[in-house]
């Protein structure tokens, strides 16, 4: 079980520094675990997910595949070795009706599920690590909030 933690702002002001943070994040992560992003758009959700899940192909050497948010079909599913990630971006759903046929927590004992636009989910699930993304006051730089999981 991960220890609940809230940290300081982590600067994310380059992509080498959110590749950074996807690994030492890739280190901790279990199967089972649900990450929630929050953040404005272009504030780099997707940008994390892309280094979390190529950061895992090149562990199993395998050929990096491009990551996009999947933002029109609602999930993209990858599958590295007996790891399936779910990632899932709840941007255009308008309801918690919506979420239902999504089965966002089911049978996870194989999955690690990302989560981008989680507000709708009302009962946050066990296992649960929370990223929020946000910008400095000039939208120069960029940070992220983790609480959830001591790094």
């Amino acid at each position: 079980m991960h220890i609940v933690t809230n940290c300081d702002k982590i600067d994310l002001s380059s992509e080498n520094k959110t590749e950074e943070l996807a690994n030492k994040i890739l280190k901790k992560l279990k199967l089972g675990d649900i990450v929630f992003l929050y953040g404005e758009m272009g504030v780099g959700k997707t940008t994390f997910v892309k280094y979390l899940i190529n950061s895992i192909q090149k562990e199993n050497k395998l050929d990096l595949t491009e990551v996009t948010s999947p933002t029109f079909n609602l999930l993209n599913e990858y599958q590295i070795n007996q790891t399936k990630i779910n990632h899932y971006d709840l941007f255009r759903l308008k309801s918690i009706e919506e979420l239902k046929n999504l089965d966002l927590f089911e049978d996870r004992s194989s999955t690690i599920t990302l989560i981008e636009w989680p507000q709708l989910i009302k009962k946050k699930p066990k296992n649960l690590i929370e990223l929020t993304f946000d910008y400095e006051d000039d939208h120069t730089k960029r940070y992220v909030k983790i609480k959830g999981l001591d790094l």
